[in-house]
């Protein structure tokens, strides 16, 4: 009777024990949720629950919520679990960096584009990277995965892909790669690696998108490889150190690139081959032409008087050196928000967004243009207009009011428009694609 009292009062125990680990195990998860219901609640308030671009995509009759997503995500709050199941937070500042999606027990998670209601024009684009044109190839923005590594990983996989079709022919290339960004000089050097003959032309300077970016952006988060390199350890990279790296490769292995070179047209012709023109009058014959170049193809203008004026630019190069000046920063996006703060230390800066808040910038970004504003450091104006530019000054429009302002600078960050009649002329097709699932290999 004793023994029996005994295992009862230790079974009784274990109950109890387990009891009390499962309330408090219930008690933490309803919590944890309540915490992420409300960044969902407060997501979709500041318009950032809407993915904008790459995004993970959850499947919840697989998901078991064993939280590994939202553990292995870079960045901050873009996955949380509610009900124990996972949900997206903050979905317009994920990178599309699919960690998430490789440590998904389950695959619960796939890789998306565009959403239901929200379609996102992309060019065809198969396992290889080869479009519907056999021979023309797309990898890095264009096709969708705009992240730094994903864009290396795709530049060499290309390369890879294509070398099949390798040239004995006297004055014809292997590939003429455009962009000399990530994914271009990645192909570039894979290439080499593989012995194909190729040359790399790039519109701008080298970098491509990353180039014009802040100086002191962090471009980097994660590790990479790149061809005849080997492993980069690089983690809050600036795109400076990033582009020293690039320049270092480059050099080491003799690489032709050839910058301020932009293809005006990419003509298939009867022997499968390829005749690329470019604004310099060269002409390239190949195999295979790579398409590496970004998604935003030209900077989108305003189209008001004055935007032609010399004071007005697209981009930001070396705001060190700028300083004493009256300057108008148009946008609302991370580029705008970064640059504007970047300028506001020694100059008059006023920030100038057609909306009535910041919607998608990220949240470290966030966080600096509001303590700056705090701070009256800058003058953001938000519901605002810019509506012409003269030479000494500029006109701005809130509401019913204008107000001419001097000014020194101008600076746009509207975004840019798809190169589609490009691609298209190649004979390239292009798409609106709603939840387009993106196929990438655990």
């Amino acid at each position: 009777m004793e023994v029996l009292l005994e295992q009862i009062l230790v079974y009784g125990g274990v109950f109890v024990l387990c009891a009390v680990i499962v309330f408090f195990y219930l008690k933490k998860n309803k919590s944890q949720s309540q915490k992420t219901q409300l960044k969902v609640e407060k997501a979709k308030e500041e318009g950032l629950f809407e993915p904008v671009s790459l995004h993970p995509y959850i499947d919840l009759n697989t998901c078991i919520g064993s939280a590994a997503c939202v553990a292995d995500c870079p960045e901050k709050d873009i996955l949380g679990i509610v009900d124990g199941k996972a949900t997206v937070i903050n979905a317009s500042n994920c990178v599309g960096h699919g960690a998430c999606f490789h440590a998904c027990p389950v695959e619960a998670i796939s890789l998306r584009i565009g959403t239901e209601t929200r379609g996102v024009d992309l060019p065809h684009v198969n396992q290889s990277f080869e479009t519907n044109i056999q021979g023309i190839y797309i990898a890095g923005e264009l096709g969708g995965m705009g992240l730094i590594k994903n864009s290396v990983e795709q530049g060499q996989q290309a390369i890879e892909n294509m070398s099949k079709r390798k040239s004995g022919k006297e004055g014809i290339l292997d590939v003429v790669i455009i962009g000399a960004g990530p994914a271009g000089i990645s192909a570039t050097l894979e290439a080499k690696n593989r012995g194909l003959k190729s040359i790399t032309l790039e519109q701008d300077s080298l970098g491509g998108t990353v180039f014009t970016f802040p100086r002191s952006k962090v471009v980097m988060t994660s590790p990479m490889d790149l061809p005849l390199y080997g492993k980069v350890k690089l983690f809050d990279t600036s795109k400076d150190e990033l582009l020293d790296l690039w320049k270092k490769v480059i050099s080491e292995q003799n690489l032709e690139i050839k910058e301020n070179t932009k293809v005006e047209s990419i003509l298939p012709l009867s022997d499968k081959t390829f005749k690329v023109e470019t604004n310099n009058g060269e002409v390239f014959i190949c195999n295979n032409v790579l398409l590496a170049i970004g998604r935003r193809g030209t900077p989108r203008k305003l189209g008001i008087p004055g935007e032609e004026l010399q004071k007005v630019a697209y981009r930001l190069l070396e705001p060190e050196r700028i300083e004493s000046k009256k300057i108008v920063v148009v946008g609302g996006g991370d580029s705008a928000v970064e640059s504007a703060m970047l300028l506001m230390d020694k100059n008059e800066v006023i920030l100038s967004y057609r909306k009535d808040k910041f919607a998608r910038i990220k949240p470290k970004n966030k966080e600096a243009i509001d303590r700056a504003i705090e701070l009256k450091s800058i003058d953001v104006r938000f519901n605002s207009d810019l509506v012409s530019i003269a030479d000494d000054s500029l006109v701005i429009k809130a509401g019913e009011s204008s107000n001419q302002i001097a000014n020194d600078l101008v600076y746009i960050f509207a975004g840019g428009e798809l190169p589609t009649s490009f691609l298209q002329k190649a004979g390239i097709e292009i798409t609106k694609r709603f939840g387009h699932i993106v196929k990438k290999h655990k």
